[in-house]
């Protein structure tokens, strides 16, 4: 009898080696550097999820979503900073004032620049010659550019690394079409003698000062994010948690950027004759802000490719129209510039830039309601 025990014992022990008795310990080995070096089980999650690990997939780890298979790994991986008890007991300085307040007034800076050589203009304009105008708005330029870069080295639009190179190029020739399209075009209608910065004060300025409220929406939208991934069970629910503020916040920047841009068109009226507070203006600059946001919101929480193809293609756009206006002046070759007649012709000048934007603007809104909402978009 203990011969026929012993051998239904042993019979039934491969039976219990069919399948591996720790299934999460082969995924632990497999993604141990990520779960060392996360500061939460939310990062392990997002981790995961990067990967291509589902809630469906977290079944076969026996789980029921991704969010309880990171919890297990969290608990069972030790922190590589647990190892380290000297950087563990070492006291951390304290920092004074609040962090927020640095970043938010470097996003001011922008449009205070912006303001102080629009004035400079002003107050030269038909007192000083030429040569002076253009090194006050050479200077202003470059005195713009430096803000950028300090308003956006730190705080929610920062970018890590140097992703972001590709698209500088393609927002410059956005910006120069602010300055000259109109003018390429020859159906600005403007008053003759303005140097361009004078002529597009007012949608530089607005998007200048439009840099503050879109750096409160990424900020309150990662706020937002990290609430959905503590209060979600599941990738899904994060996602239904998280796209009604994207679509909410986008919607608040676009209303800023709008009374921004009514503001603007308001105070420096007289500076563009004709052109002034048409209604195609606003909607350029709407159009050509609401790209520039999405675009480094793709890009700081890591898809820049994507903000890269949006931005190039509005720039296509807007090149297209000024070749076809420039061929059309070639004798025999007038039809050639009729689709930009007639887009002109309906609806102004800022139609171009207008159209261009704002197509490139809702292909990047359409990849970022899938993107975003995304709990490895958030780590």
């Amino acid at each position: 009898m203990s011969d026929a025990g012993t051998t239904s014992v042993g019979a039934a022990r491969p039976a219990r080696r069919r399948g591996p008795a720790d299934p999460v310990k082969t995924l632990m080995h497999s993604h141990r550097e990520l779960c060392e070096r996360a500061v939460d089980p939310l990062e392990i999650a997002a981790g995961l999820e990067a990967h291509g690990v589902t809630d469906r997939a977290a079944a076969r780890f026996r789980h029921r979503d991704v969010f309880s298979l990171a919890e297990e790994l969290y608990a069972r991986v030790p922190r590589a900073a647990d190892t380290d008890t000297a950087g563990a007991t070492a006291p951390c300085p304290a920092r004074s004032g609040d962090p927020r307040a640095g970043w938010a007034l470097r996003t001011l800076l922008p449009g205070a620049v912006c303001a102080v050589a629009v004035v400079a203009l002003r107050c030269t304009e038909g007192g000083a010659d030429g040569e002076a105008r253009s090194a006050i708005g050479v200077a202003g330029a470059v005195a713009l550019a430096i803000a950028l870069t300090v308003a956006l080295r730190r705080g929610p639009l920062r970018v890590e690394g140097h992703t972001a190179r590709v698209s500088r190029l393609w927002v410059c020739w956005l910006l120069a079409y602010v300055l000259y399209g109109d003018g390429l075009l020859r159906l600005s209608g403007g008053p003759h003698g303005t140097s361009p910065l004078t002529d597009a004060a007012a949608p530089l300025l607005a998007l200048a000062f439009a840099v503050a409220p879109a750096a409160w929406c990424a900020h309150l939208l990662s706020v937002q994010a990290r609430r959905g991934l503590a209060d979600s069970r599941g990738l899904a629910e994060f996602a239904s948690r998280t796209r009604p503020p994207l679509l909410g916040l986008l919607a608040l920047y676009l209303l800023a950027l709008t009374a921004l841009a009514v503001l603007a068109e308001l105070l420096t009226g007289g500076d563009r004759g004709a052109s002034a507070g048409q209604p195609e203006a606003t909607v350029a600059t709407v159009a050509l802000g609401g790209l520039l946001f999405l675009a480094r919101l793709l890009t700081v929480h890591g898809f820049p490719r994507a903000a890269a193809t949006g931005l190039v293609t509005a720039c296509a756009v807007e090149a297209l129209a000024l070749v076809l206006a420039t061929a059309g002046r070639v004798p025999g070759l007038e039809s050639v510039s009729a689709p930009v007649r007639a887009l002109v012709d309906a609806g102004g000048a800022g139609a171009v830039p207008a159209l261009a934007c704002g197509a490139a603007a809702l292909g990047l809104l359409v990849h970022a309601t899938v993107a975003l909402p995304r709990a490895s978009a958030h780590t």
